[in-house]
């Protein structure tokens, strides 16, 4: 129990903090909906023929995925924010085992991704993509596992970063490709070898199939939208998630040691 309470403490901490930061809940939302109105919109007037499916409809499944994966693991950049003001290093001497605080981190900043999934969802019903109950229902624990990645991945990267610049200075090289290579808001069912790859272990890239998959199971459009099917997509983002939790955790409480 005491443990429990550590990580809801932690977790309702980044919750509330989001909360009162207007500016930044602003921002989380109107790149994405940009990327989805203007990429989309005018991709799918001049390749939505082409492809066979709604080019809006697979640009938002993909920004979805993108935002909710990005938005965690950017927010576990607070914890090189609390080392700098020694926040970090209270809690650390406290009887509260390392894991409960990683995992506090990563669910508060999970929380802070759904809110803006909310948000991302939300317009695209307004400019039309359709969701029915069965899709929601999909999409809501696919949603939750793409955080819990995109949380563990934040850690093992910043777990060996000692300042904040640095890791805003890191973070773009990190996640920029992968927009591409995950396969956002372009096509990637043909890549070559030397694209392939990279592509394979970009973690990006099964947040994002196992989002579209949730989305276009049952559809027609599923195989033309959909790499991997969903199970390969949930068991690699499993395994990652495993890895990375207990690896980076292991590294950031080895670095806050040594402090």
């Amino acid at each position: 129990m005491h443990e429990l309470n550590a990580v809801a403490t932690i977790a309702y901490r980044d919750l509330l903090k989001f909360s009162r930061d207007r500016i930044r809940i602003v921002a989380s939302l109107v790149f994405p909906i940009v990327i989805i109105a203007a990429l989309g919109g005018s991709l799918q007037a001049n390749l939505g023929s082409m492809l066979g499916y709604d080019f809006v409809t697979f640009t938002m499944t993909g920004v979805l995925a993108q935002t909710l994966f990005q938005s965690a693991a950017f927010g576990i950049i607070s914890l090189i924010e609390d080392r700098e003001n020694d926040f970090s290093q209270e809690i650390f001497v406290s009887p509260v085992s390392r894991y409960s605080i990683v995992i506090g981190k990563i669910l508060g900043e999970s929380a802070v991704a759904i809110a803006q999934g909310v948000g991302i969802v939300l317009f695209g019903v307004l400019i039309g993509v359709r969701f029915d109950l069965t899709q929601i229902g999909r999409i809501i624990p696919a949603s939750i596992a793409v955080c819990l990645l995109g949380g563990t991945f934040g850690v093992i990267v910043l777990a060996n970063i000692r300042s904040q610049r640095a890791a805003n200075q890191i973070f773009p090289f990190i996640f920029l490709p992968q927009y591409f290579l995950a396969g956002v808001f372009n096509p990637i069912q043909s890549l070559p070898v030397w694209l392939e790859i990279p592509s394979r272990i970009s973690p990006m890239r099964y947040a994002v199939d196992l989002t579209r998959a949730a989305y276009y199971l049952g559809t027609d459009d599923f195989g033309k939208t959909v790499i991997d099917p969903p199970a390969i997509s949930l068991g690699v983002s499993a395994v990652l998630f495993v890895v990375f939790l207990v690896v980076g955790t292991w590294m950031f409480a080895r670095g806050e040691a040594n402090r």
